[in-house]
């Protein structure tokens, strides 16, 4: 199942109350991308959850595997499942953004449409990538270049899509979300002049009426700024 498909019927029933198994998935097919966790594929699935159990720090031991493992290749083992599972928080989250702004509609948008897909085959992608001594930062940096790769695909909205990835992640730099603000404001007044492919007359009407609104809303300050019974929090002068 790829949930990432905005034309999953009813996507809150078909996950619901199934989201750890819907997590583990995407680590069970991953598992021939990786040539460390291949051999995973063949065994046990008890052992497998109890190796993510592992990785994940949960207090598992290996003495209740089922496969007898080489010290070294369960230490391989967990370092690449440790890394994998971060991989997946970014790939979950790609996924729920990706079908919370396919099921919105232009007219609601607040930002731009986010096209990039955290899929089964984006997992795979990275997975295949991922090696047992790498460090944070270079895992950080497998991922950034696979979705790089994957935002040039696109047909528009590369930057706003890369931007958003990044929000998610939650490593916007202060520059970065200087650009963010730009591009989501820039969106949402271009939706409000009717859009980039909008009737002219259509886009020239709306450009008043924007124009309108904000002139309002400057008087409207200025009108708060100059009043004293505002400025000193209580009725103003009375006059004779």
């Amino acid at each position: 199942m790829l949930a990432n498909r905005a034309d999953v019927w009813n996507l809150g029933e078909v996950l619901s109350g199934r989201e750890d198994v819907f997590a583990l998935s995407f680590v069970e097919n991953a598992l021939t991308a990786n040539p460390v966790l291949a051999p995973l594929a063949g065994r046990s699935r008890a052992d497998l959850a109890l190796l993510v159990r592992m990785a994940s720090g949960s207090g598992a031991h290996a003495d209740q595997l089922e496969h007898a493992y080489a010290p070294a290749e369960l230490e391989r083992i967990v370092a690449v499942l440790r890394h994998l599972l971060t991989a997946r928080e970014t790939v979950l989250a790609v996924n729920a953004a990706y079908i919370a702004s396919a099921a919105r509609t232009d007219a609601t948008r607040t930002e731009p449409p986010f096209r990039l897909q955290g899929s089964y085959r984006n997992m795979n992608k990275i997975a295949e990538r991922i090696v047992p001594v790498m460090n944070e930062a270079e895992l950080s940096a497998v991922i950034d270049d696979h979705y790089a790769g994957e935002a040039q695909t696109l047909t528009s909205g590369a930057e706003a899509n890369l931007l958003k990835l990044a929000a998610l992640r939650g490593t916007l730099t202060g520059r970065q979300a200087e650009r963010w603000a730009e591009v989501t404001a820039a969106y949402v007044r271009t939706q409000a002049l009717g859009g980039p492919d909008g009737d002219p007359v259509t886009r020239a009407v709306a450009a008043l009426g924007l124009l309108a609104d904000r002139i309002s809303a400057v008087e409207t300050a200025i009108h708060r700024a100059a009043d004293p019974r505002r400025l000193l929090g209580g009725p103003g002068p009375v006059h004779d």
